[in-house]
């Protein structure tokens, strides 16, 4: 008598290799056996018709806060993720003094889009140092598992105070201090260390990151100790405005460490070209023998803009502003007003030269319908610009008709990076690159402007069975890379792979009916912030360690998560 047998799917075993037909048995939250299985089980799950396949893992999430409120982290665990990675891009809360708590909310509110009087009501600041975060997360209620990392922002903080945060040079004590801070974090089971030297990550109040600026002696020098340990990965971001200068330095932390390294890759407008030639140098270095690689995503990452979401192409405009704190049926009822559509129409907004927002508000060329089923590689000819020009009519009034569609619900989609001129034969690059992995999710993370925790689904839906635009990608292919080659991206051996004596998280998929839904607004973080959510259709039954946890991506109610304590090595029982 097995605990569950998963009958008749089409099984991917997530090391790339062809499918096969078979059963799967489940006893104790491990596979026992991978057959033709005649013996009776507790629990069956038919999956004729189905693909199964190892639970995915998403090496880029941003829960750090939600997890301590909510134990089943959707959106990432309606698109079948049953590992998840926090403390990416040098924000977390741990370590983190008692007097400094405010301070690391407003720059997880800034850097990541979370909102600071959610994150004030939900967390409740059980600790200061690492050690004591993870003890507090291993006491919690978990559907799924979660990995931590050493986030550089919070560190650097903790150990220089406001000098940290000011982006002063660490001094030798400083270097001393933090290093044996992330040599403590990663004894007691955390995963890595993250930074961020990025001009794009700010505190709420419109600080730079405190790691922005860091500079060598203080990167190496916290590389080195981790490499003293044998222990961690190190994971970044970086905006490459001197390619080779700014590599060399990250270069110099895996050689100083020799740590497995991952970092962002995005191509963005303003730098066309910085995605390949960051591409180049990674690809030279894993050919050194280091091992590098980029974190990429699978489609444009794009912004959600509309009435419900934290951001549209009129927030410039002091006539919106009369509104924008309104209930959303007064702002339809206002922006459908003749007199009121007028001046608004009539207004020319100073845009800051340089910043982002520019391109946000003024970018007709890159603003789309977002649809349903949603189009995440629109053709330009459906461009806001393109249809004004088709119509006749300013662009601004047609981004008022397609944001008041639904009531006022309506959400547009901003390709920001990964569409140059309307190209995605980068994006394919990327994936395939054979130094590059899947990342960038973001899950927990931008909730008002971004929900890309639906990556799974995309890479599933889109590019092994759906795409128009170019080439397709072998399902096999894309399965190992979101199962057997992200876990081992951050030392996981021992899931991602359905083979006997290996950990049981499984999603069983009905991959020919598989949906993504459109994102919509919800309100249900603590103090009744808002998020967007997205949802799918499919995902028949998703495990973790052996037991179902959510049936077509909403919860059971079982709680078999657990934190993951350091690298994992594969089990001597495994075949």
């Amino acid at each position: 008598m097995h605990d569950i047998i998963i009958r008749g799917g089409t099984v991917y075993d997530g090391t790339g290799s062809k499918p096969l037909s078979a059963d799967i048995a489940i006893d104790n939250g491990i596979i026992t056996v991978i057959g033709t299985i005649d013996a009776p089980a507790r629990e069956e799950i038919n999956a004729a018709g189905q693909i199964v396949t190892p639970g995915f893992v998403d090496v880029h999430t941003h829960y750090d806060g939600q997890v301590t409120w909510d134990p089943y982290l959707q959106p990432s665990t309606c698109h079948g993720v049953t590992t998840a990675i926090m403390g990416n891009c040098g924000v977390g809360f741990a370590p983190c003094k008692p007097d400094q708590q405010d301070w690391l909310i407003g720059l997880m509110e800034g850097v990541e889009d979370i909102p600071g009087t959610a994150l004030a009501e939900g967390i409740d600041w059980r600790w200061e140092s690492v050690p004591e975060y993870m003890d507090t997360l291993e006491t919690s209620p978990l559907s799924i598992d979660i990995g931590v990392q050493v986030p550089h922002g919070a560190l650097r903080a903790y150990v220089m105070g406001q000098r940290g945060a000011d982006l002063e040079p660490a001094n030798p004590t400083d270097i001393s201090e933090m290093s044996q801070l992330v040599v403590e974090a990663l004894e007691a089971g955390a995963l890595g260390f993250s930074t961020s030297r990025t001009e794009k990550h700010r505190a709420a109040n419109g600080d730079h990151t405190p790691s922005f600026k860091s500079e060598a002696d203080e990167l190496h020098g916290i590389a080195r100790a981790m490499g003293k340990t044998g222990k961690g990965v190190l994971q970044l971001i970086a905006d490459f405005r001197d390619v080779d200068e700014e590599f060399a330095l990250i270069r110099g932390m895996v050689e100083a460490s020799g740590r497995p390294l991952s970092l962002t890759i995005e191509q963005d407008d303003r730098y066309p070209t910085v995605w390949k030639q960051v591409l180049d140098h990674i690809e030279k270095a894993a050919n050194d023998g280091l091992p590098m690689q980029g974190q990429v995503p699978p489609r444009a990452t794009g912004l959600l803009m509309g009435l419900t979401a934290s951001l549209n192409p009129f927030i410039m405009h002091s006539t919106f502003r009369e509104i924008g704190h309104a209930p959303l049926e007064k702002q339809v009822e206002a922006l459908k007003d003749p007199a009121f559509r007028a001046r608004l129409l009539a207004e020319e907004p100073t845009y800051p030269e340089g910043e982002i927002i520019t391109l946000l508000c003024t970018g007709h060329h890159k603003m789309f319908e977002l649809g349903n089923p949603v189009n995440y590689e629109p053709e330009p000819k459906n461009s806001v610009a393109a249809k004004a020009e088709q119509s006749g009519k300013d662009p601004r009034e047609v981004i008022l008709d397609m944001m008041l569609q639904d009531n006022g619900n309506a959400l547009m989609y901003f390709p920001l990076m990964n569409y140059l001129e309307g190209s995605l034969d980068h994006v394919h690059t990327m994936l395939t690159h054979p130094n590059t992995a899947f990342g960038l999710g973001d899950g927990g993370a931008h909730v008002g402007i971004i929900c890309d925790a639906s990556f799974p689904t995309t890479l599933l839906t889109h590019w092994t069975r759906d795409r128009t635009r170019g080439p397709k990608l072998p399902i096999e292919w894309v399965i190992h890379g979101q199962t057997q080659k992200n876990a081992e991206l951050v030392g996981l051996k021992d899931r991602g792979v359905l083979q006997v004596g290996m950990r049981a998280d499984i999603n069983v998929i009905d991959y020919d009916n598989l949906t993504l839904f459109p994102p919509t607004i919800v309100h249900d973080l603590p103090a009744g912030g808002k998020r967007l959510i997205q949802r799918a259709k499919g995902y028949t039954a998703t495990l973790v360690n052996g037991e179902v946890a959510f049936r077509e991506g909403e919860p059971t109610g079982i709680l078999g998560g657990k934190l993951i304590r350091g690298a994992q090595e594969r089990p001597a029982a495994a075949q």
